[in-house]
């Protein structure tokens, strides 16, 4: 799904026209308002195509609000009076990418492509993260402090030392860690929990 946010008719058009061409799906706004107040209600995920000098609530704005709703939508700024600065400032408050006008459409089909990737990674590490909590919550306390000090970097030794266990007891808490989170190795282990 695109997203298309432009208060001129006749881009929103040619760019739907365009991107259903290639098999995309479309919705068009005309104000970040109308978008924004579309979005109260759960919606298909997908990329914004955002103007950025927009009446009223500019695209600076509504791409603000995206990011404080927690929506993982990739943002791609569109505009035909760009300069750096807008560019930089799109791009530092999270924008995939950032187009002139006029619209090349292998530019445009390019940064769409970006950030629909962008957003498969986004919803797999969603999944791989709900799924890492959940074996999380089997874990008992005492395995729980295991893991904050493997995370660490610890040695068996002052785990043992801190908890007041010998350094088996810890390889079986390690072990046990391990197979409850359903990991192999400790670099893998650390990852999962750093994310």
């Amino acid at each position: 799904m695109v997203y298309i946010v432009d208060d001129d008719a006749g881009v929103r058009d040619s760019l739907e026209i365009l991107l259903r061409l290639h098999g995309y799906v479309t919705m068009s706004f005309a104000s970040g308002e109308a978008f924004l107040a579309w979005l109260d209600e759960p919606r298909t995920s997908g990329v914004v195509l955002l103007d950025l000098r927009l009446p009223a609530m500019n695209g600076a704005q509504v791409q603000a609000e995206i990011a404080a709703r927690k929506l993982p939508w990739p943002v791609v700024i569109l505009t035909a009076h760009g300069d750096v600065a807008s560019a930089r400032n799109a791009l530092k408050a999270g924008a995939s990418d950032f187009i002139e006008k006029p619209i090349q459409e292998s530019a445009l089909l390019a940064a769409l492509e970006q950030g629909m990737e962008q957003q498969r990674a986004a919803e797999s590490d969603a999944v791989r993260k709900g799924d890492f909590e959940r074996r999380l919550t089997r874990l008992t306390p005492r395995e729980r402090e295991v893991l904050a000090m493997m995370v660490e970097g610890r040695h068996n030794r002052e785990v043992a030392q801190v908890l007041g266990i010998s350094p088996r007891t810890v390889e079986v808490y390690k072990a046990r860690v391990m197979d409850k989170l359903d990991v192999e190795r400790l670099p893998d282990l650390i990852r999962l929990t750093l994310t």
